[in-house]
């Protein structure tokens, strides 16, 4: 039986303890009232609509899936003061899958969560970048535009929440000038490489620290 199914099953238990408590046990049951009232009706309705947004709330959590806990990974930066970039145009017909967080240039990039460093990697459009796996291998965190990596950072480093990483740059196509920093979401498997996964909006996680897409 799914998880619905046994919650709503408890539900229902819970309704019939409730409805065998009012009822009398010394004498016979009195006769219902043939035209139901607000006080017979409106316990079932309540337990209905509680039922309806158990529901409700397993469905939208087995949709969306559980997402990653996310601290901010440049120092300094309010969670408000993050907006949403992913799915706008970019250069050669692209669409941006990441989050743009600007910041002068050297500001502290930190680890957004408990994990280890997977890949320093060199590309022609993130520039200098790193990508960090999380503890449970289900999610992958890519930092790119670095002007560079934390001293002594290395492949295979195990970093904490909040520790520094690199510092904000503009290499890559960022463009002269325009440093920020591009951070990414890649939910994998465990057996899948830095490079592989499905790209996730970071937004929501960044913004509000709870689950989105």
């Amino acid at each position: 039986m799914t998880r619905i199914g046994w919650v709503f099953l408890g539900l229902v238990a819970l309704a019939t303890a409730a409805f065998v408590a009012m009822t009398s046990f010394g004498g016979p049951a009195p006769i219902a009232s043939a035209t139901p009232t607000a006080a017979t009706t409106r316990p079932f309705a309540r337990l209905r609509s509680a039922v309806q947004r158990i529901e409700h709330r397993l469905r939208s959590s087995a949709a969306t899936g559980e997402g990653p806990v996310l601290g901010v990974p440049v120092q300094g930066v309010a969670r408000a003061a993050i907006t949403d970039t992913w799915g706008q145009a970019r250069s050669e017909g692209r669409v941006h899958h990441g989050t743009d967080i600007p910041a002068p240039q050297g500001t502290p990039v930190l680890a957004v969560a408990d994990g280890t460093i997977e890949k320093l990697f060199a590309s022609r459009l993130g520039g200098t970048t790193l990508y960090e796996r999380s503890v449970d291998r289900r999610w992958t965190f890519y930092y790119a535009h670095l002007s560079g990596y934390a001293p002594g950072l290395h492949e295979g480093q195990v970093v904490h929440a909040g520790e520094q990483v690199g510092m904000v740059g503009d290499t890559g196509d960022a463009g002269p000038g325009n440093y920020h920093l591009h951070f990414g979401l890649t939910r994998t498997t465990p057996d899948q490489h830095w490079y592989q996964g499905e790209d996730v909006n970071a937004y929501p996680y960044l913004a509000a620290g709870a689950p989105g897409r």
